[in-house]
């Protein structure tokens, strides 16, 4: 994974009407690494997506992709671009092959062998010949994703990708999109609502609420130490934690508290000595789920947790 910036995301804003629907938004994007862009219902992430591939126009600030601006320099800016939205459309009663023969004449130079190629990485090899009409959903999704890659994008941007693939299309569309990002040093967006999906997935994750980005981070880094402490008397097993130093979190019928795992025999020591009897003590690993709701004060957002 390099670490070179294709996409700047800087100051973007957007007003509807007399709504700021987003608000100073601003996001590097990475070639080699997958990117999940997570927000409840009405967060904006499709206005987002809408104004990064042109099909709607920034009130403010600017995208660049390659350095190209969208504003000033749109086509190409948008020219080593992919997309994917949610069910790609395709022509049902033509094969898969013809159907990126179709797209590929969209495109400049895109040559038999490049078509071949991407058959090949996304493991169509066997049913290309087939109608599309033929096809599965998960097979629909691969075609769509060969599509998207035919002009060897550099950037790749996917709006719901996997929303009514089953559990194994979803993890099959999860091996060709990471075979992608990490052979071709492509840069992957992703808005989703699969929230375990995402945690999966990607290499980051960027949280983004009411318009406004709240959080940036690498998927690994929120599965910080944590343990679950249940506990009666409740309220003085709180205070003691608290007394301690300890931030509390009330999770199920006890708290959650952030700690490693050496300070955790001189809790038990404190709770036992204040008179406090306990139930549980166990680590906790820490969903992105979890730090989600958090951090968005349970804003809605479709759970799923197909593996």
């Amino acid at each position: 994974m390099s670490n070179e910036k294709i996409v700047e995301i800087r100051k973007l804003s957007k007003t509807i009407g007399k709504k700021q629907i987003i608000k100073n938004l601003n996001l590097d994007l990475h070639k080699g690494e997958i990117t999940g862009f997570l927000g409840p219902n009405g967060a904006g992430k499709t206005t987002t997506i809408r104004m990064m591939v042109g099909l709607m126009k920034p009130t403010q600030g600017d995208i660049l992709i390659g350095g190209k601006s969208i504003r000033t320099d749109f086509e190409r800016s948008i020219e080593k671009v992919g997309v994917i939205v949610e069910n790609p459309e395709m022509y049902k009663f033509m094969s898969g092959y013809k159907n990126l023969v179709h797209f590929a004449r969209m495109h400049k130079g895109v040559t038999k062998a490049r078509i071949d190629e991407v058959i090949q990485q996304v493991g169509m090899q066997n049913r290309i010949k087939e109608k599309v009409g033929s096809y599965s959903l998960g097979m629909r999704q691969r075609l769509g994703l060969a599509q998207a890659l035919l002009n060897n994008p550099e950037f790749l941007i996917l709006d719901e990708p996997t929303n009514g693939l089953d559990p194994a299309g979803i993890r099959e569309f999860r091996m060709y999109l990471r075979k992608v990002a990490r052979e071709n040093d492509v840069a992957i967006f992703v808005s989703s609502h699969l929230l375990s999906e995402i945690e999966l997935l990607c290499d980051r994750i960027a949280i983004i609420q009411n318009g406004e980005l709240i959080d940036i981070k690498n998927v690994n880094e929120h599965q910080q130490s944590r343990y679950y402490i249940e506990a009666k008397p409740a309220d003085q097993a709180k205070q003691v934690l608290e007394e301690i130093g300890f931030t509390v979190h009330p999770h199920e019928n006890g708290y959650l508290i952030d700690t490693e795992p050496e300070h955790i025999p001189g809790a038990i020591k404190l709770l036992t000595a204040a008179g406090v009897d306990l139930y549980a003590v166990q680590p906790h690993r820490t969903t992105l789920e979890d730090q989600f709701l958090e951090m968005t004060g349970g804003g809605e957002i479709a759970q799923a947790h197909t593996k």
